[in-house]
């Protein structure tokens, strides 16, 4: 049995019951292009519980975590109008090709991947000190967290190699998700400074 606390218990009870639950909805309504990512968030869901005893990951990467899931989910299955909720524009601002922003989609993306940079300076942490030249260390977390976008963009890509219709977008939406991936590696650079070196 995990040794865990209770609130990590609550986040990860909280994660499984809603993966189940999207998991279940999915398989209702015949989406499999999302039953491929509750497929890899049970992966990462495994991992990360499997690895909480080593990873020590606070209440805000874990929560993030989960949140981040949450709204993964809940964008490509809850409808908005005629659309998902992935579809859905927050802010009109400014329109590339087919493309507005800023959408849920954007923002899932600003958040999620500030949160995997968090990740990443966390992962890192135990090999900073003193010593670290933060002027190197930040532009090569915010790189990682990027990094880690790319990834989700190759998991995208397989969706759209493997199944007849998904709701991707073309190449100017993914190059947005690229852009929010960095605003979002961007802001968690600045929650460390301001906030866990500080704490520190």
């Amino acid at each position: 049995m995990l040794n865990l606390k209770k609130s990590e218990w609550g986040i990860l009870i909280f994660t499984l019951f809603y993966i189940i639950g999207f998991s279940v909805y999915y398989l209702s309504i015949r989406n499999y292009e999302f039953l491929w990512y509750v497929a890899v968030l049970l992966v990462f869901f495994i991992l990360i519980a499997a690895t909480l005893h080593r990873s020590k990951f606070d209440g805000i990467i874990l929560g993030g975590l989960s949140f981040w899931g949450l709204l993964h989910m809940a964008g490509g299955g809850i409808k908005a109008g005629s659309d998902v909720l992935y579809s859905l524009n927050l802010i009109p601002i400014f329109q590339i090709q087919n493309t507005s922003v800023l959408k849920f989609d954007q923002a899932v993306h600003l958040f999620g991947f500030a949160v995997a940079t968090l990740v990443v300076y966390h992962l890192l942490k135990p090999y900073l000190n003193r010593q670290t030249n933060w002027k190197v260390v930040y532009p090569i977390i915010a790189v990682a967290g990027m990094g880690l976008g790319a990834v989700n963009e190759i998991v995208e890509f397989i969706a759209v190699a493997a199944f007849p219709e998904t709701n991707v977008g073309g190449y100017a939406n993914t190059a947005l998700d690229l852009v929010f991936n960095f605003l979002g590696a961007l802001a968690a650079i600045f929650f460390i400074h301001f906030f866990y070196r500080k704490k520190r």
